[in-house]
């Protein structure tokens, strides 16, 4: 494949994941609306041009990392009669399986090439270039993304046809939303009955409660030192993200007929939580829990 990339949303996450695809020797033209994410890219050797229809022309892929479906559709519309025909779109975007189909249907009735592939590993991961694409399409198509997802990710996984990349993000990030607040009460629990942190850590780690929550990304300060909790809950993964990402499986789980009751009640927690701390890591969701339990509430 060609090394021309249209790249756009420079946030958090796709600045790193464009930047990482300059080192890596793509040619890579660039849109977001945010001035700061436009000197960023600049400095990190993208070209970054006024609109989002100059950064899909002449390209042979075109990588979207937006923050909801609509926002991917109404892109779309713009880019997609830009776009030379064939192009690849691949959408990292987290957004709802049923968004992910329709941009394919879209693209594909344009007479191009589409995947969504969404991420997970956060911005630390995004930095490094090991997030993990879990990638819904075609097989050919995934063959041809593959070189240039491996460049940003560490592991890329071909889930099945198109938006089932999306159902994997959804489920993954499912699990890990109940998981952190599953940990989040086990933490303050030890604290109450006398347990310290790191005696927590140092059993549960090991034992059959262990998760990547508690090993990767501790919510509490000390046991984990690279977690957000010891940088007072500055975000890898910012509550409104986790917020928005439960809110998608809670729909999903509706919508499907799953008798999802703890998937739905994490949404509930988040999405309670995400009022007063959105800009907050997840993780912060410790404070929350610990904080009512002192103020004698509880979840209804």
């Amino acid at each position: 494949m060609s090394k021309k990339i249209g790249f756009l949303g420079l946030g958090h996450m796709g600045g790193p994941m464009a930047a990482n695809l300059v080192r890596a020797g793509y040619d890579v033209i660039a849109f977001d609306p945010v001035p700061a994410a436009q000197e960023q890219a600049r400095k990190d050797g993208a070209t970054v041009v006024d609109t989002a229809a100059t950064a899909a022309a002449d390209r042979d892929v075109v990588i979207t990392m937006l923050p909801n479906g609509k926002l991917v559709l109404d892109v779309y519309a713009d880019l997609l009669p830009a776009a030379a025909p064939g192009t690849l779109f691949i959408d990292s975007s987290t957004i709802d399986v049923a968004d992910a189909k329709a941009a394919a249907v879209l693209a594909v009735g344009a007479g191009h090439r589409a995947l969504d592939a969404p991420v997970s590993g956060g911005v630390a991961g995004a930095a490094a270039g090991t997030l993990t694409f879990m990638v819904g399409g075609g097989a050919a198509d995934f063959a041809d993304a593959l070189p240039v997802l491996e460049v940003m990710g560490g592991k890329v996984v071909h889930c099945g046809g198109p938006g089932v990349g999306q159902a994997a993000k959804i489920c993954n990030n499912m699990l890990l939303g109940i998981s952190m607040i599953g940990l989040s009460e086990a933490l303050v629990l030890g604290e109450k009955l006398g347990l310290s942190h790191q005696s927590f850590f140092d059993v549960v780690s090991t034992a059959s409660g262990q998760s990547w929550a508690l090993t990767n990304y501790c919510p509490v300060p000390g046991p984990v030192p690279t977690s957000p909790a010891n940088n007072d809950y500055q975000p890898g993964f910012a509550t409104a993200l986790m917020t928005k990402d439960l809110g998608l499986a809670a729909n999903a789980l509706r919508d499907n007929g799953i008798d999802g009751r703890l998937g739905m009640l994490a949404a509930e927690i988040y999405t309670r939580f995400n009022q007063a701390e959105a800009g907050k890591d997840f993780s912060a969701i410790v404070t929350d829990i610990r904080d009512r339990t002192n103020n004698g509430r509880s979840e209804a």
